[in-house]
């Protein structure tokens, strides 16, 4: 006999022929009807007290040539962070560790440039981090700026998990945050990355300006990827870093508990098999608008004190929230291989 959780995953299989329309009406419900009906498609597809660690290193900070106006690492921009050199192999192994012994089960290294290259030395070093950061039983995720796909393959050959390349907003309003790097420019390195047979982490930031019909264009695009949906989607609460266009230019809006919980909740239906992790900003957010946001659908987090430059909060935080709301950290695990096959499937009537 089938469970009423059965009957809402039917219901709720995953979908790459999403209309605006729809995606609209969904982000549009009234709030508490939206919450509803992500937590039962959140329950029908997860266990809702599992939840992801991930913890993010900067590998490489400042110095990147692209323009992003939110961004407190371009060398356009007067910040407070400073070019550093590529962090040894060893040092970042190091950091693996404790953020493994800490209770996560991936591990994101990201390096502020604007695409790969012909960075041979630094892609040789990474491609080992990966290997020894995955020798160590974690998942591993990289955020390297544009690949092409000998790059994706040599990083897939090296064990990595996933890739992180976020399309930040619409179609629309991207060309107002960023003007060296197109929108099809990000779309084409995601194809690639999924040619390799790398799972897709890409979302979005809240709070740059734009209006509810970005953020609904935002969850169009990724629900309509043509490789499958993203197995992660990160929504990041702007943090305005003085010195940067957006933070000086009187563009960023503060973004409150409700706007997180509708663009949770939304990304939960449209796309239910995705881990939907909550970004940049979370410290900005009480615990009990963190509980909120989990009860949305929200079911990974970024752990540790540093999110490449900006405040999060601390190990020890996050344990004793997980304690108070019962939620369980997840143990790693291979490469999600199951999306697309699923994405791809007819959906139940």
């Amino acid at each position: 006999m089938s469970t009423l959780n059965d009957l809402v995953a039917r219901r709720s299989a995953p979908r790459t022929d999403w209309t605006r329309e729809e995606i609209a009406a969904v982000y549009d419900a009234p709030l508490l009807e939206l919450l509803r009906d992500a937590a039962a498609v959140h329950r029908a597809h997860w266990d809702s007290r599992d939840v992801q660690q991930c913890t993010l290193l900067s590998i490489k900070t400042g110095g990147c040539t692209e323009d992003c106006g939110y961004c407190s690492q371009s060398v356009r921009h007067k910040t407070h962070v400073k070019p550093t050199r590529q962090l040894p192999v060893d040092d970042v192994l190091a950091a693996a560790k404790r953020a493994k012994a800490a209770g996560s089960s991936r591990f994101c290294m990201g390096a502020a440039w604007r695409e790969l290259g012909n960075k041979k030395k630094a892609f040789r070093e990474i491609l080992e981090m990966v290997e020894k950061v995955n020798a160590e039983g974690l998942e591993v995720c990289a955020t390297l700026g544009m690949l092409n796909e000998e790059q994706a393959r040599q990083l897939k050959d090296a064990g990595l998990t996933a890739y992180n390349h976020n399309l930040d907003t619409s179609r629309e309003f991207y060309p107002s945050v960023i003007s060296t790097r197109t929108y099809d420019d990000r779309l084409a390195t995601i194809a690639n990355v999924q040619k390799a047979g790398i799972s897709v982490c890409s979302g979005g930031i809240l709070g740059l300006g734009e209006e509810e019909k970005d953020r609904v264009g935002l969850l169009h695009e990724l629900a309509n990827l043509p490789g499958g949906h993203p197995e992660s989607v990160p929504i990041n609460a702007l943090v305005a870093v003085p010195g940067t266009p957006i933070g000086d230019g009187g563009k960023a809006e503060p973004v409150d508990v409700f706007g997180m919980c509708r663009m949770i909740a939304a990304a939960r239906i449209v796309l239910p098999k995705t881990m939907v992790r909550l970004s940049a900003g979370r410290l900005e957010f009480s615990k009990g608008e963190q509980a909120l946001m989990f009860m949305a659908g929200a079911n990974s987090i970024f752990n540790g004190d540093v999110l490449l430059t900006t405040p999060n909060p601390k190990f020890s935080e996050d344990a004793q929230l997980f304690d108070t709301l019962g939620l369980r950290g997840l143990k790693p695990k291979p490469t999600t291989t199951h999306l697309k096959r699923e994405v791809d499937a007819p959906m139940a009537a």
